[in-house]
């Protein structure tokens, strides 16, 4: 009887893990389809056009265009193919230093929201890190034309105009910024007026 009974036991406990993996699966896997943000640029913008989700054409290159976005965007009913999705992939990218995956999930936010001022920066400050500095300030022109009271904005663009050796242009960016209290701008203006 004994036996029996203990049997039984192990038996339910195993049927309470089994149940409890097959419904905890899917659930993992949907929240680690999500990252966090990863940079200060990033605070989303949610999208409420349900209509506004992504699906890659084979064909599609995987370096997109500088400035101009993909023309055709198709359109699927994957909630995790929105502006969002592609935006917090780009900034993921960014984060661990693919510029290169990084521009092309921002061209691809920005192809279903093309009123993203962050997406714009983002992809800026990604082509400033490879050197390709005329097509993240115009990026970034774009961003700060958006948004022109964004202090970390002008201070991305001070800093893309710095790797490119324009000082005077990222000195007037820096001032700018620090007038709209961007912290690091302060920083970088308190170290220089230091060292000076």
């Amino acid at each position: 009887m004994k036996l029996k009974s203990s049997l039984e036991l192990i038996s339910m406990s195993l049927m309470v893990v089994v149940l409890s993996l097959a419904l905890s699966a899917p659930l993992s896997a949907q929240n680690f389809s999500y990252k966090t943000k990863a940079t200060k640029a990033m605070v989303a913008k949610k999208t409420t056009d349900e209509s506004n989700k992504y699906i890659p054409s084979a064909a599609e290159s995987a370096i997109p265009p500088a400035v101009d976005q993909p023309e055709t965007v198709q359109k699927t009913a994957n909630p995790h193919k929105s502006a969002d999705y592609w935006f917090d992939r780009g900034a993921l990218c960014a984060t661990y230093g693919n510029d290169r995956a990084a521009i092309t999930y921002f061209s691809r936010a920005l192809a279903l929201d093309p009123q993203r001022s962050d997406a714009y920066f983002e992809q800026g400050i990604a082509y400033g890190q490879l050197g390709e500095f005329d097509k993240a300030v115009a990026l970034i022109d774009r961003a700060v034309e958006m948004e022109p009271d964004n202090g970390l904005y002008l201070y991305g663009r001070g800093r893309v105009y710095l790797l490119a050796g324009k000082n005077d242009q990222a000195l007037e960016n820096f001032q700018r910024a620090a007038e709209l209290d961007d912290e690091d701008a302060q920083n970088y203006l308190n170290r220089q007026a230091h060292t000076d």
